[in-house]
């Protein structure tokens, strides 16, 4: 079966992380809301902190905490406090609901695209924020993207993930210059807390025998254990790469990629 093209992979991932393991979604969240209210707080004092410029109109003075209530729990907020003035995320803390749920697009877009300047200006920009210079976004997407690779590349500790369930989707993305289709490769395990939670994504020129293979060997190799039951579509590589990589485990065909087999 090939890689099903009838969803939208942004979408599927933001339903994957907000019903992943809160732990993951809090860390990916706070990190992301601190980095961004430092930043914004360096544009308003003109300069980075910590930096001496000519440009510099006011300067950072610590910072007062916060609690945020989202879906992944409660998060610790660093507001940045200004010599002169006040600094308040109005944006975030007075219209917490309609953000929370902004951020957790964010984050899941930032997870699947990956971080660059352009795309984290453009994903501020749909949060409201405005007037963050270039190098300040590109200092911010250095951090968020050291952040997403760590947790994309994580160990898998949580175990053991007695279901997983395997399946594949069609993007297109740039690549020298050109617009070209891949195959985003997704994991999700139930982990010993009964929590759901992305294991992992690996992305491959088209839905092999060798990506699969090379997916779920990463996966073990990160500390996938305790499998006893793999749900995914009849993929013929992706049902060798289960045996191969977990041969204690039973699958299952999924019903739903079944059911949609047996429609004319």
């Amino acid at each position: 079966m090939t890689a099903n093209t009838s969803i939208d992979p942004a979408a599927f991932l933001h339903e994957q992380l907000a019903q992943a393991s809160p732990d993951l979604m809090r860390e990916l969240l706070g990190t992301f809301i601190n980095a961004l209210l430092s930043a914004q707080a360096d544009s308003v004092c003109g300069a980075r902190y910590g930096a001496r410029s000519d440009e510099r109109t006011n300067r950072r003075n610590g910072y007062r905490h916060r609690d945020l209530d989202t879906r992944a729990g409660t998060l610790d907020v660093a507001v940045p406090k200004l010599r002169e003035g006040t600094f308040f995320p109005d944006w975030l803390l007075e219209r917490h609901r309609r953000a929370e749920a902004a951020l957790t697009t964010v984050v899941a877009t930032c997870y699947l695209l990956g971080v660059s300047t352009r795309r984290m200006d453009k994903l501020v920009r749909t949060l409201g924020i405005t007037g963050l210079s270039k190098s300040q976004v590109s200092v911010m997407a250095k951090d968020l993207d050291e952040q997403v690779a760590a947790f994309r590349t994580r160990p898998l500790h949580e175990g053991p993930y007695t279901f997983v369930a395997a399946d594949a989707l069609t993007m297109k993305v740039r690549e020298a210059g050109r617009v070209v289709k891949v195959a985003v490769m997704v994991a999700t395990g139930v982990n010993a807390e009964g929590y759901r939670e992305v294991l992992g994504i690996h992305t491959a020129t088209t839905e092999s025998s060798a990506g699969w293979l090379s997916f779920f060997r990463d996966l073990a190799a990160r500390g996938l254990s305790g499998v006893a039951l793999v749900t995914s579509d009849a993929h013929a590589g992706l049902v060798e790469a289960i045996g191969a990589t977990l041969p204690t485990a039973s699958w299952q065909r999924c019903r739903t990629h079944y059911a949609a087999n047996l429609m004319p």
